[in-house]
């Protein structure tokens, strides 16, 4: 491929892209706007029409912001690429670090370099979020200070454990020929389920605190239903997630015998024992249909598939040149690669992400069957309600923008199968 038509195809995509996210963002406001003044008739009797309106505006408000950082971040993008700014970067780091401190710490400092100056682009609209949009609306609870020990924090787990990682890759794509990718995919795997297994103990308390269940009637409750489900956990424990925000959610986390059960605080207050049980349940449903598992297979063969071809794309230095950028002689190109390849896949990505929010749909769908079966539905439908109006989850998306985007099928599908099932 030359230089010339790399360059058309990746500016092509990026347009398009920008133009297919517009235009869904637009529907999805001018849908939500237009169904604010009525509560649908599904909810009519269980969601009040102040709470309504709040979701609703809620929406127009992430909506607006996102198309803000949407342009934002393609600006960012063809900045580091096709307009020469990932190319400067190289050179001056070329010359003020390789030729003193040699091919590693240069590759090092250019990826560290990258990820900072990323980072700090990215500070305005996550303090705008936090301390505007999540305020203005009563979620936020996270005060400057902790933002700011967050920041920190991420900040050097990233360093003590993405230097490393990034270190390995870099010597085992200069060290072991062809086929670098290959081995480089095994490192990458093993250290995500390494991740898994050491996130819930080690990881995780570094931001948050995790106490035990201390509701033993709950604790009954929730242990009856995991042994009838056939559900093994190292604990239940209880995430104050109310100092940061007041969304809810509860999880499951770690990998085989250092699997948690962990409720938010805000969940926990939100919802009846029955709800918070039939919550748990649907979440057991991903585990009874294997949707973890199944998760991490497809994930692992996508990274698999993109190291093969980030394998062929890092030799042709039309993959650099198509970019904006100039390969280097008598410096390694590795970091370059890696830096090129993270910013362009999701580019070309975003155009099938529709099927994997497809999948995953499907999956809620099994998993909320499930949780019918083991629990009661009518408790996890209530529940559902309940925290789609806390969280001021609109129930009125528009269904092209759902269809591409939403994970989850929107309330009024969920409810409508719940129902079903339940008069099964």
């Amino acid at each position: 491929m030359s230089s010339t038509l790399l360059t058309l195809l990746f500016a092509a995509a990026l347009v398009l892209s920008l133009a297919l996210k517009l235009w869904l963002a637009t529907r999805q406001m001018r849908h939500v706007a237009a169904h604010r003044q009525a509560v649908p008739p599904a909810f009519a009797g269980t969601v009040s029409l102040q709470a309504h309106q709040r979701a609703a505006d809620y929406t127009l408000a992430k909506g607006r912001f996102g198309i803000l950082t949407m342009a934002f971040g393609s600006t960012v993008l063809l900045g580091w690429t096709l307009l020469g700014g990932l190319d400067r970067l190289n050179v001056w780091l070329l010359q003020a670090v390789h030729a003193h401190y040699g091919d590693m710490a240069y590759q090092l400092a250019l990826l560290t370099a990258f990820a900072l100056i990323g980072g700090a682009l990215e500070l305005p609209f996550d303090l705008w979020s936090t301390f505007r949009l999540e305020q203005q609306f009563g979620f936020n609870r996270t005060t400057p200070k902790l933002f700011v020990i967050d920041l920190l924090k991420g900040l050097l787990v990233s360093a003590v454990i993405g230097l490393p990682l990034a270190a390995l890759i870099l010597w085992i794509m200069q060290a072991t020929g062809p086929w670098w990718w290959l081995w480089a995919w095994g490192a990458w795997a093993a250290f995500n389920l390494l991740i898994m297994v050491l996130y819930p103990t080690v990881i995780a308390p570094l931001f948050n605190k995790f106490e035990p269940l201390a509701d033993a009637s709950l604790a009954e409750r929730v242990q009856g239903l995991m042994q009838r489900c056939g559900f093994a956990a190292k604990g239940l424990f209880v995430m104050d997630g109310s100092k940061r925000s007041a969304h809810g959610n509860a999880y499951f986390t770690g990998l085989g015998a250092a699997k948690r059960v962990v409720f938010f605080d805000t969940l926990l207050a939100k919802l009846s024992p029955g709800e918070v049980e039939a919550v748990l349940a649907h979440e057991l449903g991903h585990f009874k249909h294997r949707h973890v598992t199944k998760r991490i297979v497809v994930m692992m063969g996508l990274s698999l598939a993109g190291l093969a071809l980030l394998g062929w794309l890092a030799g042709q230095s039309s993959f650099y040149t198509g970019l904006g950028v100039q390969p280097n002689i008598g410096a390694p190109n590795a970091a370059l690669a890696l830096l090129l390849f993270m910013m362009v896949v999701p580019v070309f990505g975003f155009f099938v992400s529709p099927i994997a929010a497809r999948l995953s749909r499907r999956h809620e769908f099994q998993a909320d069957a499930y949780a019918c079966a083991q629990s009661d539905g009518r408790a996890l439908a209530s529940a559902l309600i309940k925290l789609h109006e806390d969280n001021a989850s609109t129930l009125t998306p528009d269904p092209v923008y759902a269809g591409f985007y939403y994970s989850h099928p929107p309330a009024s599908e969920r409810l409508a199968a719940l129902a079903q099932a339940v008069h099964a």
